[in-house]
């Protein structure tokens, strides 16, 4: 539990952090990867994310993204796993990766997204739950009594290298 507060701790002095930065420096070129971490942010807590609108809005030059969706909040069709297996435990992914190491604006971007759709109920990570790994955060929070987001970020081996991925997963509360 202590781990838990201490990444979000991590994850909110990251956001305060950026927000800083972005003050001080407004007129600094944009980083590449910003589209990425802003699409994620922006979409992958969404309850009313489907298959085609992350292909719309995840699928951008330069990242990588993957999403299913399997008991939809919303009246959308489901969509199956195709990236990569399910995780066990899991109805719903959406992930962006994109080149290069960029986790703490990647943890500053999930905190972003999380605030602007109100989800901040701490949840415990079950301790089943299995990480990415090079994951350098993980975290829970409650969507409602039965359901939780794990958030993941790190960084592994991508096609051109080192790739910076931001993951959430929705899983049925045990």
């Amino acid at each position: 539990m202590t781990h838990q507060r201490n990444d979000w701790r991590r994850l909110a002095d990251g956001y305060t952090a950026v927000l800083a930065a972005a003050w001080v420096s407004t007129s600094l070129p944009a980083h590449a990867s910003e589209p990425a971490m802003t699409a994620f942010a922006e979409n992958c807590f969404r309850p009313t994310m489907t298959a085609a609108r992350a292909e719309t809005r995840l699928g951008l030059p330069g990242q990588r993204y993957d999403f299913y969706d399997t008991d939809p909040f919303t009246s959308a069709d489901p969509s199956p796993a195709t990236t990569r297996a399910a995780t066990p435990g899991t109805d719903r992914r959406c992930e962006v990766s994109f080149d290069g190491a960029q986790t703490d604006a990647a943890i500053a971007a999930v905190a972003a997204g999380l605030e602007a759709e109100g989800i901040r109920t701490p949840a415990d990570v079950p301790a089943n739950f299995e990480q990415i790994p090079g994951a350098t955060f993980v975290g829970a929070r409650r969507l409602n009594p039965r359901k939780i987001a794990v958030v993941q970020v790190g960084t592994r081996p991508g096609p051109n290298g080192t790739e910076t991925y931001m993951n959430v997963e929705r899983l049925v509360s045990p």
